[in-house]
């Protein structure tokens, strides 16, 4: 019998242990990314988010369980990690063969920044820096994307807009994508599915039901915010109701 390979789980972790010392940081953890999902992973500083991207990146090593993953696979940090000496397009075609500028500049054309090919890096701003690392990652065509709180350092009017290329993007090229956050509202804005890691496992694993695109202000979505809050250990306030009129209270 031959197996669909859409069928296959482009990401497929088993009993997923790692420890430093005596710690436990990922704890028989399970987890399955299917192909062209968006994930995103919420979890307390030090709860081990990271620790599992860089495993996913084997840019770390596991102490126990099954890990597979896609060979094409490509992070966007936090910061964008360009290389200062490189102008843009040397640095999204960065290890690729000579003959990949073309598709360099289609990548940079993606994000908007196509006029920006022979700029130095310190040239940009952050937010185009952040684009040039997106463009970067996705002209590999990477089958799983591992994106590391690549947002973090924007201000929010920048950030609001990465998070909409990103989203576009993510659903253009349809890699399985792990966003690693410490932004709910940004998780339930992109996310197919969000996970909360607390204590080396997902106490939380969650599809996001609500059609695009999504507004803070909609009741699902605000009530998705609060219960992923509780998951992580914040007392969201409850929605703001008016106080009732008394039926005695005369009209002003």
């Amino acid at each position: 019998m031959t197996t669909d390979p859409t069928s296959v789980p482009a990401v497929r972790v088993r009993g997923l242990r790692r420890a430093f010392g005596d710690r436990a940081v990922l704890d028989d953890l399970r987890l399955d990314i299917a192909r062209g999902e968006f994930v995103a992973l919420l979890g307390a500083s030090g709860s081990g988010k990271t620790t599992l991207l860089r495993i996913l990146g084997a840019l770390d090593g596991a102490d126990g369980g099954e890990v597979l993953v896609p060979e094409a696979r490509t992070i966007v940090f936090q910061e964008p990690r360009l290389v200062p000496s490189k102008r843009v397009l040397a640095n999204v075609t960065a290890a690729l063969p000579r003959n990949r500028s073309a598709d360099g500049l289609r990548a940079l054309a993606e994000v908007g920044l196509e006029r920006h090919s022979e700029a130095w890096p310190a040239t940009l701003s952050g937010g185009e820096a952040q684009r040039v690392a997106l463009a970067r990652a996705l002209v590999r065509e990477p089958e799983l994307l591992l994106l590391d709180e690549p947002f973090a350092a924007l201000d929010a009017l920048t950030r609001l807009k990465m998070q909409d290329l990103v989203g576009e993007l993510c659903r253009r090229h349809r890699p399985a994508v792990l966003l690693v956050t410490h932004d709910v509202e940004e998780a339930v804005r992109l996310a197919d599915r969000v996970a909360v890691l607390r204590d080396g496992r997902l106490v939380t694993d969650e599809t996001v039901g609500i059609a695009r695109p999504r507004d803070p202000g909609d009741p699902a979505f605000a009530a998705l915010r609060r219960r992923l809050l509780a998951d992580l250990g914040v007392d969201a306030p409850a929605p703001f109701l008016p106080s009732p009129v008394p039926a005695e209270a005369g009209v002003i």
